[in-house]
């Protein structure tokens, strides 16, 4: 199959900046899996549930031949190994996120020798995106629209201002 490609996030929601990052991975990678993960860090805090994201995954990445959705609860390590994958692509925004991601690659390439995390650096009209900001542009009365795909856009706006509603 060529090299296959691990894009893992919570996507709580999937923004444009993580689309950005799934279609440039695509171009590098015979395969992308786009895998949809349980931060132990957010689990009581995720606003979408694991099915909803894998779907609003699915509807933006549908014309794009070579990218597959999935979730998964466990080591990112350990998932590589199953799908053979050889790379983790990690979306960098600011040097902020560095840190934490560098942490994390060190640990998965322990835990897996096999696999190598292959840092992307943020388009610069994405790079101040982030799940939470877009939340808070909603509690705020913001519209978010504009930083979330077209095909999902809607949808993830009307619920997100149902949840101010319920505060």
């Amino acid at each position: 199959m060529g090299i296959i490609a691990i894009y893992p996030g919570s996507f709580d929601p999937i923004t444009i900046g993580h689309l950005d990052i799934i279609k440039r991975s695509a171009k590098l990678f015979d395969k992308v899996i786009v895998v949809v993960m349980s931060n132990y860090r957010k689990l009581n805090s995720t606003l979408f549930s694991v099915e909803e994201r894998v779907d609003f995954i699915k509807k933006c990445t549908s014309q794009i031949k070579n990218v597959e959705v999935e979730s998964y609860m466990g080591l990112l390590a350990d998932y590589a190994r199953q799908k053979n994958a050889s790379a983790i692509v990690k979306g960098l925004r600011v040097v902020s996120d560095f840190e934490d991601e560098f942490q994390q690659a060190l640990i998965n390439k322990k835990l897996n020798d096999e696999v190598e995390t292959v840092f992307m650096a943020a388009s610069s009209e994405h790079m101040f995106l982030s799940s939470s900001m877009i939340k808070q542009v909603c509690q705020l009365g913001g519209d978010a629209a504009q930083f979330l795909p077209e095909e999902v856009s809607e949808e993830i706006t009307k619920r997100l201002s149902q949840n101010v509603k319920l505060h």
